[in-house]
Order: structure tokens, then C-alpha cells, then sequence
């Protein structure tokens, strides 16, 4: 599966942004998919996941009642909604798929995912 991450962009803080992650190549929909975020000199570090059918979601408590991440099956694509941004959500932002086994439940690892989109950058100023 090909995953194309985009819809960063600079923004103030307390700005919003809506991340986008078009997936081609295999059935989307049969995949859990994730969001995490890479800031310089640090860590990768998880986000959000959804399951395949976008009813059961777990988030990073940095993004609790901040961000959304949702799907649309249909476009092959994932979503996060990011609200309320802060300067430490600076960051590279990559989507994720989980290939095999377990589609009904989310995964919050880096190790769970097979496959990794480009990244897209988000920088939110002071």
C-alpha cells in the first residue's frame, strides 16, 4: 500500500489544521491506520489510531480534546483534524497502516505498522 500524507502547513498557535492521508494500492478499508509525529531531535512518537471501520479511536494525551482523526472508506483517505495548536505540535507528521491480522482493534506502537507515508510538516508559531 502507497500512503501520501499532506495538508501541513505553518499556522499560529491556536490555529487549526486538517491533515490528510490518501492510500493506494491494497483495500484501505480492511486496515487500522495511525497518525504520528516527529519533532527534530526527537523521538517518532504516536498520535492517533483508528480501526477499520472508524469506530474505536485512541489518542496521545498531548492530542486528547484536540485532534480527530476519522477515515472516509469510501476515498481511501485518513484524516486528522487538528485544533487549538500549540508550538510544541511541531512537528513531521506521518500516516500508518497496519496490514494482517486484528482490523476491529487500534494500535498505538510504531512497531504494529507495516507501512509508512512521506510525512508532512506542520509548524505552529508563537
Amino acid at each position: 500500500v502507497q500512503l501520501q500524507a499532506s495538508g501541513g502547513g505553518l499556522v499560529q498557535a491556536g490555529g487549526s489544521l486538517r491533515l490528510s492521508c490518501a492510500a493506494s494500492g491494497r483495500t484501505f478499508s480492511r486496515y487500522p491506520m495511525g497518525w504520528f509525529r516527529q519533532a527534530a531531535g526527537k523521538e517518532r512518537e504516536f498520535v492517533a489510531t483508528i480501526n477499520w471501520s472508524g469506530d474505536s479511536t485512541s489518542y496521545a494525551d498531548s492530542a486528547k480534546g484536540r485532534f480527530t482523526i476519522s477515515r472516509d472508506n469510501a476515498k481511501n483517505t485518513l484524516y486528522q483534524q487538528m485544533n487549538s495548536l500549540k508550538p510544541e505540535d511541531t512537528a513531521v507528521y506521518y500516516c500508518a497502516a497496519k496490514m494482517g491480522a486484528g482490523a476491529f482493534s487500534v494500535y498505538r506502537r510504531r512497531s504494529d505498522y507495516n507501512y509508512w507515508g512521506q510525512g508532512t510538516q506542520v509548524t505552529v508559531s508563537s
